[in-house]
């Protein structure tokens, strides 16, 4: 993780932005777009060397993928995926959240609601017994969680394992060595993805990467849940928390480390976050923390989408973007 920092230091030393001043500079000049398209650049380069890693390991047939909430874990195996095909290898994307156990058998926390994010919510031992059989060359019934009901579900998706292909699989306890537990440790290839923001305010306070994921988190979950920023404000411990038990642990076991930050996002969610704050109520909890992220975004200005690529990180938590995430 620290190397992954520290390289993402060294791209922003290229491209001569170290906090939020120079940012503003950039963008005041009206080089936003060169800057933006640098940045992605720059971003699938690094994509590509991993497919090209995972291409160079033969043995290689499952590529696990965890990271924090809002780290871009779904957009990243799409371009991931994509790398992988121009690398030769045909990928499979799995998600992980098919193998849930039906709600009725899910474990409960001490406040006696559903914990989804622990590992005994997970069916272990299904999920490790149609690898091994994939692994052995035999056909398996992809699983569906239906959320809804709440179940999961087969609805006639099938997979077989071909000489070149390689399944992409993404969830929270990918990393974890107890959820893919009779899986040969050579077959797997393991990223631990985050957003790993290396910009600053000024040469003597940092833009923590909690507040980068938060910021994310709030856009996509008004977007696309229709939560108010107050919602996911006061869901963000419980959250971390999550994160502190079933991943952060396991980030030193990956193979690599990729940071999705973008040096740019900052000025981008801008526009789209701060009326979502402005509307958390001033007699709430969590208008202080609302209060102050204002404040941290009142520094930068903001940039329009319109030259950001359909392909970017970003577009997972904006929309507009090709994947179906």
């Amino acid at each position: 993780v620290f190397q992954a920092m520290h390289e993402a230091e060294d791209l922003s030393a290229v491209l001569h932005i170290s906090d939020v001043g120079e940012m503003n500079d950039v963008i005041s000049r009206g080089q936003a777009t060169q800057m933006i398209l640098s940045h992605e650049a720059m971003m699938e380069k690094q994509i590509g060397d991993i497919a090209q890693e995972i291409a160079d390991r033969s043995d290689v047939r499952f590529v696990m993928i965890a990271g924090p909430s809002s780290s871009g874990k779904t957009t990243f195996s799409h371009r991931l995926s994509t790398q992988l095909m121009a690398c030769g290898l045909m990928p499979h994307p799995i998600a992980t959240d098919n193998y849930f156990k039906n709600r009725v058998l899910a474990p409960k926390d001490a406040d006696g609601q559903y914990d989804f994010e622990c590992l005994e919510a997970m069916d272990v031992e299904q999920f490790n017994t149609d690898m091994g059989r994939l692994l052995r060359g035999e056909t398996i019934d992809l699983p569906t969680y239906n959320f809804k009901k709440g179940e999961r579900e087969y609805n006639g998706e099938q997979l077989t394992l071909g000489k070149n292909d390689v399944l992409v699989i993404e969830g929270i306890h990918c990393l974890n060595d107890q959820f893919p537990y009779a899986l040969p440790r050579e077959s797997m290839f393991k990223i631990y993805i985050s957003c790993l923001t290396t910009l600053n305010v000024d040469d003597h306070n940092r833009i923590p990467t909690t507040d980068a994921r938060l910021l994310r988190r709030i856009e996509r979950d008004a977007r696309t849940r229709g939560y108010s920023a107050q919602a996911t404000i006061r869901m963000w411990p419980s959250v971390r928390r999550g994160e502190e038990r079933n991943i952060f642990p396991y980030q030193d076991s990956a193979d690599t480390v990729f940071n999705s930050s973008l040096i740019y996002e900052t000025a981008l969610l801008k526009p789209y976050v701060e009326p979502l704050l402005f509307a958390v109520p001033k007699d709430c909890e969590e208008y202080i923390e609302a209060k102050r992220l204002l404040k941290f975004l009142s520094y930068s200005l903001p940039i329009p989408a319109d030259d950001v690529p359909k392909t970017s990180l970003v577009r997972e938590f904006i929309g507009g973007g090709c994947y179906k995430v």
